[in-house]
């Protein structure tokens, strides 16, 4: 009866985390959709928290994380976001995700992978 108890408690709280990882995930996506990226940078830091235990996610959370410094003209941090996915997961979907968002930097003018990146940000 213990271990069927002991089980119980270490299924449900598996279910938790996954359910409040689904959730901040979600709700990034949402936020993403609606042009918030203060909100996106937020949920996707909290999934990230939760996400330690499941790297497979990590290439999703980092793709949104760069899609986002993209919208805030961020193109430096983007370009170094979408390079870590490629470096960490060249085969992976995200991988090939990343290196077309790399390519329309490019083509944007915003990335020179032979010089340095740039940006059109305010200046300090």
């Amino acid at each position: 009866m213990r271990t069927l108890l002991i089980l119980t408690l270490a299924l449900s709280a598996v279910g938790c985390t996954r359910w409040s990882l689904d959730h901040h995930l979600n709700s990034a996506y949402r936020a993403y959709d609606e042009g918030q990226c203060e909100q996106v940078m937020l949920e996707l830091s909290q999934a990230e928290r939760k996400s330690r235990s499941r790297s497979y996610l990590q290439p999703e959370i980092s793709l949104l994380r760069g899609l986002c410094l993209e919208r805030q003209n961020l193109y430096v941090d983007a370009a170094q976001t979408y390079q870590f996915i490629i470096n960490r997961y060249p085969a992976s979907e995200y991988g090939f995700r990343a290196r077309a968002r790399l390519e329309t930097l490019r083509q944007l003018g915003h990335y020179n992978p032979a010089g340095p990146v740039n940006s059109s940000a305010t200046a300090l």
